[in-house]
């Protein structure tokens, strides 16, 4: 199979169902070849947008290219592309083979061609010797396994993917993301990936488009996503943190009437919270070094999660925040006990602040 894969355009796309914005005015662009999630809570229009390249859902109106052809009234089954659903979708009566092959099947491909493809397919999957088991004697993650290479053997240039992970237990899921991973980086088509699980988009994706209520509220590779948030809502939603109020000071802002020194200097007008990363926060011992903020306050628990300790500190103030230590030995050892004083330094990259709204 050769690396292929096609560039899609989204246009002003919405979808009205009574009162309700299932999209609201959505433009992406998403480039050939790229690994694209779609993240976001029930109803935020992840699963609308993606029935929708698929063409099982017509929008009320905008524009959707595959290249440079327009898609928005062509048939799905004209849309040339390969798509795994979130309960794989197999057929019970057939073995692993004539399930596979069955595009081919549809699209005319001659039984010894279609019977080598179906093979290169089981064995990009690490499926091969696989194609006479029945679809009742495969484990979840082979049958995941099946549903890809069935999605891939025609080879479309877009591979459209609706939470194909949701039914494997943890270790299973995280050891699929990679192979999935693996996959795409073989065959370089443009993937689109729906998923609610933020660290599973963080682990698979080039770029993460995170949709609230119908809209794209940030797009962005996952990096930046995380470290770099656009709103508070995206900052809830992707990862673990907590906020401080802050205050517009001359220079700047504050935090219970301590200034904030920020990495450029300025910050953006408008912000009110500070964005709290607990594994960004350091412990600090004597002198607090000059590229950090420091918080001050007092331990009331500390929990042993296996391989960190989060601790919940209370500031002086009354804020209520968390930190998270690494629980090797040597950090176990530092670390303050319930009821102790400790400071937190905070470094100026890793200084934060964000408008206390949902959306930018």
């Amino acid at each position: 199979m050769e690396r292929q894969g096609l560039p899609i355009g989204i246009r002003q796309v919405s979808k009205r169902y009574g009162p309700v914005h299932a999209l609201d005015d959505v433009s992406l662009d998403i480039s050939s070849g790229e690994f694209l999630t779609l993240l976001g809570p029930s109803g935020s229009g992840k699963t609308t947008l993606l029935m929708v390249l698929a063409g099982f859902i017509r929008p009320d109106y905008g524009s959707l290219m595959f290249g440079d052809v327009e898609m928005i009234r062509v048939a799905p089954h004209k849309r040339n592309l390969g798509m795994v659903f979130q309960n794989y979708a197999l057929f019970p009566h057939l073995d692993v083979a004539a399930n596979v092959g069955f595009p081919l099947r549809l699209r005319g491909v001659a039984r010894q061609e279609a019977g080598a493809r179906v093979e290169r397919a089981l064995e990009l999957v690490r499926l091969g010797g696989y194609g006479t088991r029945r679809v009742h004697e495969l484990s979840g993650g082979q049958r995941q396994r099946v549903a890809l290479a069935r999605a891939i053997v025609f080879e479309p240039r877009v591979l459209l993917m609706d939470e194909p992970l949701s039914a494997l237990d943890k270790q299973l899921r995280e050891h699929m993301q990679i192979e999935l991973r693996r996959l795409h980086e073989t065959l370089g088509m443009t993937t689109v990936y729906v998923t609610h699980d933020q660290r599973e988009a963080l682990t698979m994706s080039d770029r993460i488009a995170v949709l609230h209520r119908g809209r794209i509220v940030q797009v962005d590779t996952p990096q930046h996503l995380y470290e770099r948030p656009a709103s508070r809502f995206v900052a809830e939603f992707i990862g673990e943190s907590t906020f401080l109020p802050i205050e517009p000071c001359e220079g700047g802002y504050s935090h219970a009437g301590r200034n904030l020194r920020l990495p450029n200097g300025t910050a953006p007008a408008g912000c009110r919270v500070l964005m709290l990363r607990p594994e960004r926060l350091q412990i600090v011992d004597g002198s607090p070094p000059e590229h950090m903020n420091v918080l001050q306050g007092r331990v009331q628990d500390v929990v042993y999660q296996g391989d960190s300790v989060l601790l919940q500190v209370e500031l002086t103030g009354g804020d209520r925040i968390g930190a998270r230590c690494a629980s090797t030995r040597g950090a176990m050892a530092a670390i303050p006990q319930r009821g102790a004083p400790i400071m937190l330094g905070l470094s100026l990259e890793d200084t934060v602040l964000l408008a206390d709204d949902d959306v930018p």
